[in-house]
């Protein structure tokens, strides 16, 4: 995938430490990690990505 495709949250700083993600298709996005960008990313569908957010979310509000 074309390295400009990748995108990181706002709130990253400039260290490579950091979740990336990329749209590979409709409904479809890949995550990797910006530090082992040649190793194989991990495909997501939007819904279960957003699901997974909200967790994080929610354990975020809980603790």
């Amino acid at each position: 995938m074309d390295r400009s495709a990748w995108r990181r949250s706002s709130y990253s700083t400039g260290a490579n430490n950091c979740v990336e993600y990329a749209r590979t298709g409709p409904g479809r996005l890949a995550v990797r990690d910006s530090k082992e960008v040649r190793r194989p990313s991990l495909p997501f569908s939007s819904g279960a990505w957003t699901a997974f957010l909200s967790a994080l979310r929610e354990r975020e509000r809980a603790h």
